[in-house]
């Protein structure tokens, strides 16, 4: 069932972690995520913008075919605590079926732009049956091109078992988000953990 909350993290004993990639796609960035999955066998969640979608719609194809999630990130990236609720269903109605057309299949997850949510957004979420889905290391701020170091050091810390992550491989210059993600991926691979999507850690979580 889905709650009215915002998911940080999950309950798991297992060495399992969910990368999760915002604002994308992008036909330079949204690439490189996938070669540095496809080297650990690893999967992701791409919370997709839909007019980024309209956009590059083949790299969002590429992304379904590889085997990672597509989650939904609202249509225009707006702050939604800003609009009228009907709006926002609109919002997240048009993101919905642009993905379930790329994917054919239901859209499970969602995250707010901004993390900005009220009772009556997260409840719509709901309807949709959508979980919504936040991070344990939005202090990282990769959004604003910190420098590769500053993101690893707010990340490092907030990684345990069952931890989502958030980076951005769309909107604006992400080489920085790349690398530290390269860095990372390295270091936990070696660490033996295992790369999920958002929904294979919700359900690990829901049957341990």
């Amino acid at each position: 069932m889905t709650k009215l909350s915002i998911v940080h993290k999950v309950s798991t004993q297992e060495k399992v972690v969910a990368f999760t990639f915002d604002d994308g796609p992008h036909p330079l960035y949204t690439k490189q995520v996938l070669d540095i999955f496809r080297d650990v066998n690893g999967k992701a969640t791409f919370f997709m913008i839909g007019q980024e979608m309209d956009a590059y719609e083949e790299i969002a194809r590429e992304v379904h075919a590889a085997g990672h999630e597509i989650a939904n990130h609202t249509f225009s990236h707006p702050d939604l605590t800003k609009l009228k609720l009907e709006e926002v269903r609109t919002e997240l109605q048009q993101a919905d079926e642009k993905i379930r057309h790329l994917t054919g299949k239901p859209v499970l997850n969602f995250r707010p732009p901004y993390f900005s949510v009220n009772e009556d957004i997260l409840a719509l979420a709901g309807e949709f049956g959508y979980t919504a889905i936040g991070t344990v290391n939005g202090g990282a701020k990769d959004w604003e091109q910190p420098g590769v170091d500053y993101i690893l050091d707010h990340t490092r810390p907030t990684i345990d078992h069952g931890s989502i992550l958030i980076f951005h491989d769309g909107y604006g210059e992400r080489a920085q988000t790349i690398e530290a993600v390269k860095i990372l991926v390295d270091e936990l691979h070696h660490e033996g953990y295992r790369f999920l999507t958002v929904s294979e850690l919700l359900h690990l979580t829901n049957h341990s």
